[in-house]
């Protein structure tokens, strides 16, 4: 509190919102740069190795696979590891165990020991990482969050550019394990990505009530400072609640705040909220225990399992598209300059369109599903396109649009999660969202490879590809279209009973 200000004792702590919360946003493009960049050069740097083993399509889809259910199973425990210790030291596991891997794919000698090295301790590691980067980020940012998102997002699409060309140049100078040696080098930059990881406690601002936030009549509430409906103060603030809080006013502000919701993104299953009341009266067994523990309940909304089944389909096409496009264009006959500049072109439209959506974020508020469903959309239609065209340019050209619109598939995922799920309960959602991803693409991953494998074509398998990303746009559109109808056909109740309860709050 600045010196000179009189009050009562009476405030509340909220986010920075800028300050220390920088280095939080640089630190977590840090970590996905070095990350996200060898996923789609994967290609690249393996396929000569497994070639020379005498695989290659089915052994690059299988440690891909293998690489995600990794990732899932370690982001599933990451909130019961928040739990017991605290949110960066969780994090500095993750690097260490990813710098670990990283240091093993120098000496790799076989499919195997790829597979240990890249996809169990890497993917474990990054596992680990995303949520208490997601996590951390969240609570340094409320209002400014999708801003800086976009911010950091655009400083990840302008590291992961110049990530294939390099890898190339570095393959060409120093030979497959050099390359591997100088990635293991520049991969150790994750532990001080999590280093700079620290609790939002530690940064937060003082600012002080400026009225009282609870009416007169309930004095003993006065301390209070969670009356008013803003998410920032709900989340945020530190004063200790007053005892004397009325049903009523409880009452009202929850139907205030159901009242105000303008669309689907911000809707909360009912269901989660009920079943901790319902417990609480009943002994808790074995199997309630683990519900509790890995935070299963989300599973009973429906939106929710959506949510994560289109995610998890159109992250998985995604990522194997864009890893088997360089065996694809190697197929074609292009050299590997060519395939390395194309892929960077594609990275060079990923970062256009980050900075677009930075921008577009400051005058239009758009809903973060809407945006990840226009991008699945597209996505299809420019997978089409691509499968038509064989020279460089035009491979360029439609590599171009489709990294253009696979930015809205990546950088509105956090936001999806972060506009429905109440912040307390982000990791825990989060880390289910990124368990269930993993299995999926476990499960299907080896399918698309067998695929190629038997047909001998790379169309057929984009193909199928393509056919699992429409499985993140039909439920989804189906979803949202019902979900609009039932609730327009219950405007008329609602604007019933939502008027004089605003009414009754302002006075």
């Amino acid at each position: 509190m600045a010196a000179g200000e009189v009050h009562t004792g009476r405030y509340r702590r909220v986010p920075p919102e800028g300050g220390w919360g920088l280095l939080v946003g640089v630190g977590m493009a840090m970590m996905f740069v070095v990350t996200l960049g060898s996923l789609p050069s994967f290609g690249l740097m393996f396929g000569d190795f497994l070639t020379d083993l005498g695989e290659e399509t089915s052994a690059i889809a299988l440690i891909t696979s293998c690489f995600f259910s990794a990732l899932s199973f370690a982001g599933l425990f990451t909130n019961t590891l928040m739990k017991k210790t605290s949110c960066r030291t969780v994090g500095l596991i993750g690097a260490v165990s990813y710098i670990i891997g990283s240091m093993m794919t120098i000496f790799v000698r076989s499919t195997n020991e790829l597979l240990i090295s890249f996809a169990v301790f890497q993917g474990a590691g990054f596992g680990l990482m995303i949520p208490v980067s997601y996590t951390t980020f969240n609570a340094y940012f409320v209002e400014k969050r999708v801003v800086m998102m976009s911010v950091a997002q655009t400083l990840i699409g302008l590291g992961t550019m110049f990530y294939p060309i390099f890898i190339q140049r570095s393959m060409d100078a120093f030979g497959f394990r050099g390359c591997m040696a100088v990635l293991a080098a520049i991969n150790s930059h994750t532990l001080l990505a999590m280093l700079v990881m620290h609790p939002v406690q530690w940064h937060m601002r003082r600012v002080p009530l400026e009225y009282d936030p609870v009416p007169t009549s309930a004095p003993v509430a006065v301390a209070a400072s969670d009356e008013k409906p803003s998410k920032t103060e709900d989340d945020f603030q530190e004063l200790p609640a007053g005892q004397g809080l009325s049903q009523r006013n409880a009452k009202l502000r929850a139907s205030r705040r159901a009242s105000s919701i303008p669309g689907l993104g911000n809707w909360s299953g009912p269901v989660v909220v009920s079943d901790s009341t319902e417990r609480d009266t009943k002994p808790a067994t074995k199997w309630q225990i683990l519900v509790d523990f890995l935070d299963l309940t989300l599973l009973k909304d429906p939106i929710y399992v959506n949510i994560v089944l289109g995610i998890s389909f159109a992250l998985y096409s995604d990522l194997a598209f864009f890893t088997l496009q360089p065996m694809y264009l190697f197929m074609l006959a292009f050299s590997k300059t060519d395939v390395s500049l194309i892929i960077a072109i594609g990275a060079g439209a990923d970062l256009i369109s980050r900075i677009f959506l930075a921008i577009s974020s400051t005058c239009l508020n758009i809903k973060a599903r809407y945006v990840y469903l226009a991008g699945a959309l597209f996505t299809i239609v420019a997978r089409f396109a691509f499968l038509c065209v064989f020279d460089f340019y035009g491979m360029a050209i439609v590599t171009a649009i489709m990294g253009f619109l696979r930015t809205w598939i990546h950088v509105p995922l956090p936001l999806v999660f972060s506009e429905y799920l109440p912040q307390e309960r982000f990791p825990s959602g989060y880390g289910l969202f990124m368990f269930l991803q993993g299995n999926i693409t476990f499960a299907i991953g080896p399918i698309v490879g067998y695929i190629r494998d038997v047909t001998g074509s790379y169309n057929v398998s984009f193909h199928v590809l393509t056919l699992v990303m429409a499985l993140c746009v039909i439920p989804w559109f189906f979803e949202i279209c019902y979900i609009r109808l039932k609730r327009k056909a219950r405007t008329p109740e609602l604007g019933h009973v939502t008027i004089p309860m605003i009414q009754e709050t302002k006075a």
